[in-house]
């Protein structure tokens, strides 16, 4: 029975390829002690598969496309926040991370040495430790074998559950108290007993508000009305104040009058607050000072919802396919106001083909760009890094003219998930024969060379970070993640800290840290790995 299974499993890859996807998905949602590999459990199930299969191969660049597709996503979602963490403390928080990173390569090499393990074996230590499939796939090509994947599949678990027990261990320590989490978005009532002078109008209150400051709407005579600058205010009128500061409203309260609650909120007769989907591509890439609107129908944009965030609706502020706009408009126009941005759900997995197979091309061709190294010898960005650093640019440009880089986030997500998807499960195959015979001679050797390689890079990071450098802990918890790269570890790190901190700290290490991996495994290769 199990040699037939595994003769129909060797002869057909593509089955091959789904079983392991879906048992894997299976396997890695199950939890023990609140820890799950997750994704990870499908370069597992592939390297079963591949044991009991020896014959089955997945010929072609399938993996190579689901790296691409994994990394590219990475970096048009990352692009912004990666840029701006270059400039001020995000410069430190890098250099730190580096640090960290080839120290723990640097470990990795000597005990590898020690214990007398081939460097492909070793250098796939040091991505397993890492959980960075672009440092596998630089491990790969720099060799020329498969042993990268071996070293890589033996440390991979720890790469994940270390981390997290470092974070755990040194939160304990420390015990932090973290600022309570940031809104972007405020909003609030104002009853006006003073004016700047009789007769005053809305316009001329707009002109002294704080930076950041909007009205949204304006209570005259029991009735609400859109923000007419023209409109003449009088003591005992309100105003419906928006801004991304919480202090905002009680600064325009003791300029004005006093923080009121609810007359606006409370009557819709004449405007209402409803929500829509952006999914018309005419309503984005155009500023909303300039957003053209359908004539004769009163609509003001109070907020965007973007990914997880509310952002306040600045004159700057460009709307994105998959973005929710909050408005106010009159309770008639609320269908026509639908039909303008569009409001269909299917827009959160919209995204350009076209400038996903653009900006790919480009990172391929990036990749293959020779760059020598005076004693080394020429390195390439390769497949891990070229498509990397375009999607960083064009995450960054977030749209050229009519084309439009960015995708929602709901895309994102599937893109990257499918793409790493392919990646881990068509290595898990091709490398399950190598992995049992090499795991049984020298599997815990390569165990503890992971072990004490990610322990070295979480130790760099976390003492240096917080008793040398006094990193906020918050941050410093983005940067251990950052360093070590797996979502998994980010998500307790935003377990710990309840912030954006960690967040947007990942955001500006993790993509720099996998460039510096997969330049740092090919350095190594050319310096040691002689054919």
């Amino acid at each position: 029975m199990m040699a037939s299974i595994s003769e129909l499993i060797g002869t057909q890859p593509i089955l091959a390829l789904f079983l392991v996807i879906g048992l894997g998905y299976a396997v890695g949602q199950i939890r023990i002690l609140d820890f799950s590999l997750g994704v990870g459990a499908v370069l597992f199930v592939g390297l079963f598969i591949g044991a009991i299969a020896p014959k089955l191969q997945v010929a072609g660049p399938l993996g190579l496309v689901g790296l691409i597709m994994f990394l590219y996503a990475i970096g048009i979602l990352y692009g912004q926040q990666f840029f701006e963490g270059l400039t001020g403390p995000g410069r430190i928080y890098n250099l730190l991370a580096a640090g960290a990173v080839i120290a723990g390569l640097l470990v990795a090499l000597g005990l590898g040495a020690v214990f007398q393990v081939s460097l492909g074996h070793t250098l796939g230590i040091f991505a397993g430790s890492m959980v960075s499939t672009a440092a596998l796939q630089a491990a790969i090509d720099t060799i020329g074998n498969r042993d990268p994947s071996i070293g890589y599949s033996v440390t991979y678990p720890f790469g994940v559950i270390g981390p997290i027990l470092c974070l755990y261990v040194m939160t304990r320590r420390v015990r932090p108290v973290f600022p309570p989490m940031p809104v972007r978005f405020h909003i609030g009532e104002v009853t006006v007993e003073r004016l700047p002078s009789a007769g005053a109008t809305l316009g001329a209150v707009m002109a002294i508000l704080p930076d950041g400051v909007q009205i949204a709407s304006v209570r005259q005579e029991h009735r609400n009305r859109f923000p007419d600058p023209e409109l003449e205010l009088r003591a005992g009128d309100a105003l419906l104040i928006a801004s991304d500061r919480a202090a905002a409203v009680d600064e325009v309260a003791q300029a004005l009058g006093y923080v009121d609650r609810g007359r606006l909120a409370k009557d819709r007769g004449d405007i209402t607050y409803q929500r829509f989907f952006v999914s018309r591509s005419a309503v984005t890439g155009v500023k909303l000072a300039r957003l053209p609107l359908p004539p004769d129908m009163p609509i003001h944009i109070l907020h965007v919802r973007r990914y997880d965030m509310d952002l306040l609706a600045s004159p700057d502020l460009m709307l994105e396919l998959g973005d929710r706009v909050g408005v106010l408009v009159a309770p008639d126009a609320v269908d026509a106001a639908r039909a303008h941005f569009g409001d269909a759900l299917k827009a959160a997995a919209d995204f350009s083909y076209v400038s996903v197979g653009l900006g790919m091309v480009l990172g391929v061709l990036l990749g293959l760009i020779p760059i020598p190294v005076p004693g080394v010898g020429t390195v390439t960005l390769g497949i891990g890094g070229g498509p990397l650093i375009v999607a960083l640019i064009l995450g960054r440009l977030r749209r050229t003219r009519s084309l439009s880089w960015v995708m929602p986030l709901p895309a994102n997500i599937v893109l990257r998930n499918l793409g790493l998807t392919l990646f881990l499960a068509t290595v898990g195959i091709n490398s399950g024969q190598a992995f049992v015979t090499t795991v049984a001679q020298t599997g815990p050797a390569m165990l503890l060379i992971g072990m004490a390689a990610l322990l070295t890079t979480m130790a760099v990071v976390l003492i240096v970070g917080f008793y040398m450098l006094k990193i906020p802990f918050d941050d410093l918890l983005g940067v251990a993640s950052g360093a070590t790269g797996n979502p998994a570890i980010l998500a307790y790190a935003g377990r710990t800290a309840p912030t954006d901190r960690p967040d947007i700290c990942y955001a500006m290490i993790f993509p720099s840290m996998t460039i510096v991996k997969v330049f740092s495994v090919q350095i190594i290769g050319l310096l040691f790995f002689r054919v």
